[in-house]
């Protein structure tokens, strides 16, 4: 039995320096991994809070948007109602230049009336009675 513990006793003489580098391996490890576990806390904080700030932002660049769009809206109506004026405008003042244009034929044809002796302007819808008298 002596030779049997013999042994035993030199293989843990023999392994005891492996055991030390081991636990002196396990002990950079876990402070490593602790080094490792606050770095990434820390990453994982400032990644949150960019995050954050890059999603308010996102909120605040769609509600602007969101105003724009409706300012553009509201413009947009505003310049179709200016144009339908304009082209009402545009129409009544032909229509206005026609009337007047009738209106300076109709004079020149009283004022040659008169000097060809008519006692009552000729009716103008009605061009036959111009040439009859």
């Amino acid at each position: 039995m002596a030779d049997s513990v013999k042994p035993s006793d030199e293989i843990q003489e023999l392994l005891k320096p492996f055991h030390q580098r081991a636990a002196e391996a396990e002990g950079r490890l876990s402070r490593l991994e602790a080094a490792l576990t606050n770095k990434q806390d820390g990453h994982s904080e400032e990644s949150a809070k960019l995050v954050k700030d890059l999603q308010l932002k996102l909120e605040e660049m769609s509600a602007e948007l969101a105003l724009e769009r409706s300012k553009v809206a509201k413009l947009t109506i505003d310049g179709q109602k200016k144009y339908y004026r304009i082209n009402h405008l545009i129409r009544s003042l032909h229509e206005a230049d026609k009337k007047i244009e009738e209106l300076k034929t109709k004079v020149k044809y009283m004022m040659r009336g008169s000097s060809l002796g008519w006692s009552t302007p000729p009716d103008f819808n009605d061009p036959w009675q111009l040439i009859q008298e």
